[in-house]
């Protein structure tokens, strides 16, 4: 492999910037551009050392840094690795990104090091992508939850259940391909015990999903409701800023507002939209209704806000219809006014309902409490193995419908071939999951998310 280098932290002015030195000419390569006080070169130096000195592009004196020395295999890719630490300035740390990339290092891509940390058996698949769930954590549920992940939890989890299935698939093969040997039948008693609690085990992490990404990754939330019914001064609350105009002037919202928010452990990404109604009078309103539809269509959560005191128009009716086909939450504002709305009405569409009046700040914590529930995140457990990405919810979910096909067949008194067939696609799709048998293409396809150098 190529020795790759990139800056490993951010393009900001920072106190320390680092560029990070991979492969197995890492120390030759740095020992082109570093000169350390002591005169004494990185080649001669055992690894976990640091030494001060400067790093030079040529001749020409670039920045004091310290160089911190990783020798493989006990370094974070599993390769010499070198660290270059100066002064954090954009330009002073592109100048030595230079000259490393001048003295024989290839740029690296997109997650590359994490890549070659999974390729030299470092670290399996899920926890690599736990690593950019870390990164990106928003809070700190979400922090513990990928830390989880990222020590193991997921592929401890996987692994058993992965152990357990190629226990059985074994015994099934010897005992169909050695008859004389008089090896003992697994019962279906035991071989119907063990396949559910796999069953139970995978069930458990899918079901999961949801709550876990809600938390990780923060949640696509949007505000709906017909005009003037108090869109704006919601999203005002729960953002506790006035981030959207607030008029008594119907329509004033013409365009999609957006405003990230806290709920105790989840990131909201709240989008406040035009009023939906049936009788816009000018274009930019068309437009604004026509954005607001759309954007409903994308959401993972969608917040309805009522009128208590008004009635429910029809249109108002097949736009909750329409929400509560996705993870919906309905609003009633301005709960002072003496009420108008048939509450009946809305809950023989959707129970998930919370009496609030925006402007006086009422019932926010109501709805706050029920918005949790409805995504699943109010008892969310950062200790317990989550599934965290799309790639690994399919894989489960191919594992679990596989188990499901073994018991299916279990039951049905067929061959038990056609058991150790469902078995063997299991144990395919729980190794894929921590990259054992993962192809290239999948694997690419994980780092291709990652920042350049990480």
């Amino acid at each position: 492999m190529n020795t790759i280098a990139a800056i490993a932290t951010a393009q900001a002015s920072a106190g320390i910037g680092i560029v990070r030195i991979s492969g197995q000419k890492a120390i030759e390569i740095a020992d082109k551009v570093f000169v350390s006080a002591s005169g004494k070169p990185l080649a001669s130096r055992g690894g976990y050392c640091a030494a001060l000195g400067h790093v030079y592009d040529g001749t020409t004196k670039i920045d004091e840094a310290i160089a911190l020395l990783f020798r493989a295999p006990k370094s974070y890719t599993g390769e010499d690795v070198v660290e270059l630490s100066g002064h954090g300035g954009p330009y002073i740390m592109s100048r030595i990104l230079r000259a490393v990339l001048s003295a024989g290092a290839q740029p690296a891509q997109p997650g590359e090091f994490t890549q070659r940390a999974f390729l030299n058996g470092k670290i399996d698949l899920s926890r690599a992508e736990a690593i950019m769930g870390l990164i990106g954590a928003k809070g700190e549920a979400a922090r513990e939850a990928t830390l989880n992940v990222l020590d193991g939890s997921l592929s401890k989890e996987i692994k058993s259940a992965a152990a357990v299935l190629t226990k059985i698939c074994a015994h099934l093969a010897v005992w169909a391909d050695y008859p004389e040997e008089d090896i003992p039948e697994l019962s279906d008693e035991k071989l119907f015990k063990s396949l559910r609690q796999v069953e139970k085990t995978l069930k458990k992490l899918l079901d999961s999903f949801d709550a876990g990404r809600a938390v990780i990754e923060g949640v696509d939330t949007v505000i709906v409701g017909k005009p003037n019914v108090g869109k704006s001064t919601l999203l005002n609350v729960l953002a506790g800023t006035e981030k959207a105009i607030v008029t008594p002037e119907a329509g004033t919202t013409r365009d999609i507002i957006e405003e990230t928010v806290r709920v105790e452990n989840t990131t909201l990404r709240l989008a406040d939209t035009a009023g939906i109604h049936e009788e816009a009078l000018s274009e930019i309103e068309k437009i604004g209704i026509q954005r607001a539809i759309k954007r409903m269509q994308r959401a993972q959560l969608v917040i309805v806000v009522l009128e208590n005191s008004e009635e429910l128009t029809q249109g108002e009716l097949e736009l909750l219809k329409k929400a509560a086909m996705k993870k919906c939450v309905v609003a009633v504002n301005k709960t002072d006014k003496k009420a108008r709305l048939d509450i009946e009405q809305v809950k023989a569409v959707t129970e998930n309902i919370a009496f609030i009046s925006a402007s006086r700040r009422e019932g926010i914590e109501e709805l706050n409490s029920l918005i949790l529930r409805v995504l699943g995140t109010a008892d969310f457990d950062t200790s317990q193995p989550v599934i965290i990405t799309e790639r690994q919810r399919n894989c489960v979910s191919k594992a679990l419908e596989s188990v499901r096909e073994a018991l299916d067949a279990l039951s049905s008194e067929v061959t038990r071939d056609a058991v150790s067939v469902s078995l063997d696609d299991a144990v395919s799709k729980l190794l894929e999951l921590t990259g054992e048998n993962a192809s290239e293409a999948v694997v690419n396809e994980v780092f291709r998310s990652f920042c350049v150098g990480k």
